[in-house]
């Protein structure tokens, strides 16, 4: 049976410009801070990035792991101000081998679904990295590690790397690093794809779908194309707001919808969901009928991330006087020169749709909600026909994979 898939596909690098070897066991406990510190980072970059017009959409998994790699070859200040910016309250000898767990648990096999991490290591050719720092990268984040020549060849490698990335995120990630990013005083690139791909627990019925008015404010509308579907879904109502739960096959992921009740009130909802966006959680959501309308939509999000991280207080990292990145290579090898970064970029698609005529799910979900007694109440009416946010989090750990903002889906 043909079946139309939910596809999401992330790619964030990091170029260092010139100018704990192994992965160890994690706990529960450690593996818990993990994600709550890299949620804690996400509700933080979301507030920088939220300041941008339009849709907004991006994977801040993908970006505090190709961070966590970067870190792990910081030193003094540098990684001070590093750990604080990504809430890194771990030790190192902690922090990278629950993300390794978390990388492990992402890359496992899934039944159902499609979620793959890949990460890799670009160095120059005649660079010399610190044997504990690739065997720590190698490790915990399974890093490759491709010897690439950037004082000769920069286009070359350009073009290596971008072919790399278009094939982690089955060629929907094109040309991430653009010309001129890379050149002869590059010394390593730190590569993060990450690629998901799942259809809905209960799927919309294309033949639901209708154009109908989409309200970019409270005077300007849209026509674009509605799904509608009701069924039983984890729901909270929040006074002000409305927060929905939409799973994926197999329910170990699930998107999560942040609706203002006013077509007005996405501002101060942005202020008000920091705990609920941080946690991920479902602890205030309950089993309710509800009448789902919502967007298909299709958006793609690309971000030069050096001033944001800058302005979060991760200065020192790009400062090419200052920035203190000797785990990764001895003063020695820098030849009188020093390691920093001199770009972070980012780049993010996603597609939503009414993931095709897969029923198996939908007649079960119906079945044994209509057996319930005494008989529900009316379906909870939820209209997503104004802006709104949203998450794709991991419900085995709670940890936020994506997060978006819907403004307009006309584009």
């Amino acid at each position: 049976m043909n079946r139309s898939r939910l596809m999401v596909f992330i790619a964030c690098i990091l170029v260092i410009g010139l100018g704990q070897a192994v992965a160890t066991p994690t706990t529960p406990l450690d593996l818990a801070i993990a994600v709550e510190n890299n949620n804690a980072f996400a509700v933080d970059l979301y507030g920088q990035l939220k300041t941008q017009p339009g849709n907004l959409f991006f994977s801040p998994e993908s970006i505090s792991t190709a961070l966590a790699m970067t870190y792990a070859g910081a030193r003094g200040e540098t990684a001070a101000e590093m750990a604080k910016t990504l809430h890194f309250t771990q030790l190192p000898e902690i922090l990278h081998p629950a993300m390794s767990a978390l990388l492990h648990d992402l890359n496992a096999t899934h039944d159902g679904y499609q979620l793959a991490v890949a990460n890799a290591l670009w160095v120059q050719s005649d660079f010399h990295l610190r044997d504990d720092f690739m065997n720590l990268e190698s490790a915990n984040y399974k890093s490759a590690i491709y010897s690439v020549d950037f004082k000769n060849a920069a286009e070359a490698a350009r073009q290596q790397i971008n072919g790399w990335v278009q094939r982690q995120t089955e060629n929907k990630i094109k040309d991430l690093i653009m010309p001129g990013v890379l050149n002869s005083e590059t010394r390593l690139v730190l590569t993060n794809a990450i690629f998901f791909k799942g259809a809905w627990m209960t799927s919309f019925l294309k033949e639901d779908t209708t154009v109908e008015d989409f309200h970019l404010s409270s005077t300007e509308i849209v026509k674009i194309p509605l799904m509608h579907l009701t069924d039983v879904f984890n729901y909270f109502d929040g006074g002000t707001f409305q927060m929905l739960e939409l799973p994926y096959e197999k329910n170990e992921l699930s998107m999560r919808i942040f609706l203002p009740k006013d077509a007005n009130g996405l501002a101060a909802l942005d202020e008000s969901m920091r705990t609920n966006m941080k946690t991920c959680s479902r602890k205030e959501m309950s089993p309710r009928h509800v009448t789902v309308t919502m967007p298909r939509f299709r958006m793609e999000g690309r971000f030069d991330l050096k001033g944001t991280l800058q302005r979060m207080g991760m200065g020192q990292a790009f400062d090419e006087q200052r920035a203190d990145f000797t785990g990764m290579a001895p003063r020695t090898e820098m030849q009188y020169g020093n390691l920093f970064i001199g770009a972070m970029i980012h780049k993010a698609y996603v597609d939503v749709n009414e993931q095709g005529t897969e029923a198996a799910a939908v007649s079960a979900v119906t079945i044994k909600h209509t057996r319930i007694v005494p008989k529900p109440p009316p379906p909870v009416d939820f209209r997503a026909d104004h802006p709104f946010l949203f998450l794709i989090c991991n419900n085995r750990f709670g940890d936020i994979l994506f997060m978006g903002r819907m403004m307009n889906p006309s584009f």
